[in-house]
């Protein structure tokens, strides 16, 4: 398969990828987040497709994706008073929410499961995308299963060329890790992925919401979980990932002490120079959480391209959006965290 790279300033390019999700292609597009690998939501068999192109296990449910507000209500069975106030305040963004399904979801969407995520994005080129395709799209992100996620369209061409029918280049993604998943299909709100919006901020609209323990551990493959990124190995690079938490100048220093000479490190800013003949990543600085979740998948998949055989990451503290990027970097890390 030639997989088109689609540029949306070219004449017709948002119509044509729109037209071959409708037809049931699959189709790479940008959001605010990461990039996705889209299908038409509403067709299991062009849903399928996701996973064989990703690898993906048919257990692990997608995230429905709409351009506007209205398109919830075919695709569930309740909107409660909870969602209305979350969507008022963070739609259009990097926040998903878990709902009771309608009828109109595919097994394959949902993985079996009565509840489904929907998100409205905030990228322009990914609703402008939605609506020239006139149906809900459901969009995994669009990496090979397992490796970190695809910031870039150059990222979704390395891990998908050859599987998919076309990519659609929007920039370099603004936020850089997956959206917020919040579960209201229960009696309490329940975080089930860190994202884009944090906790806090969820907790600004709902009041205390309940984390889930596969944020913070490891949870068996055997577990039937509502959400994506809940279970599995997701995220890692090709050399194993030690994530190393706690007091940034501790860190450092521990991982000084620890390298040997094909190890890499991924740290913040300020710590650059403390590993002379290493490979270094950067992810902004300790107090920067913005820039490190921008930076973190970068820097994942640009020690595939070397001869390191260990990496050693500075993880951020649970605060803000430094929740989402430690949880990201545990995951890549097969929860292999040393606490200094």
């Amino acid at each position: 398969m030639n997989t088109l790279l689609l540029h949306p300033e070219d004449a017709g390019a948002i119509e044509q990828a729109g037209a071959m999700l409708a037809s049931g292609q699959v189709v790479g597009i940008p959001t605010e987040t990461v990039y996705g690998l889209g299908a038409n939501a509403l067709d299991g068999n062009a849903v399928r497709q996701i996973f064989a192109a990703k690898g993906r296990p048919m257990d692990n449910p997608l995230i429905v994706h709409i351009a506007d507000f209205d398109q919830i209500y075919p695709l569930v069975s309740d909107v409660p008073e909870a969602a209305r106030r979350l969507a008022d305040a963070y739609w259009p963004g990097p926040m998903t929410i878990i709902l009771p399904k309608s009828d109109r979801i595919p097994v394959e969407v949902s993985a079996g499961l009565d509840t489904v995520g929907i998100r409205l994005p905030s990228h322009p080129v990914a609703r402008a995308v939605i609506r020239a395709a006139g149906v809900p799209i459901a969009a995994p992100s669009a990496n090979t299963s397992g490796r970190p996620s695809t910031t870039t369209a150059a990222h979704v061409m390395e891990d998908m060329a050859g599987k998919i029918a076309a990519v659609v280049d929007g920039g370099a993604c603004a936020v850089g890790v997956e959206s917020t998943v919040i579960s209201l299909a229960g009696d309490k709100p329940r975080l089930l992925r860190p994202g884009g919006i944090s906790l806090e901020q969820l907790e600004a609209v709902l009041g205390p919401v309940e984390v889930d323990r596969a944020v913070r551990e490891q949870i068996g493959d055997d577990v039937r979980v509502s959400a994506p990124g809940m279970k599995y190995r997701h995220y890692a690079p090709h050399a194993p990932v030690t994530a190393v938490c706690g007091d940034p100048e501790k860190g450092a220093a521990y991982i000084a002490s620890q390298l040997t000479g094909q190890s890499g490190v991924i740290c913040f800013d300020e710590f650059a120079d403390r590993f002379p003949g290493h490979i270094v990543r950067t992810i902004g600085r300790s107090d920067d959480q913005a820039a490190q979740a921008h930076a973190i998948f970068d820097a994942l998949r640009a020690f595939d391209e070397t001869d390191v055989t260990a990496i050693f990451a500075q993880c951020p503290d649970d605060s803000g959006i430094g929740l989402a990027v430690a949880n990201r970097l545990k995951k890549a890390a097969g929860f292999h965290v040393i606490e200094v």
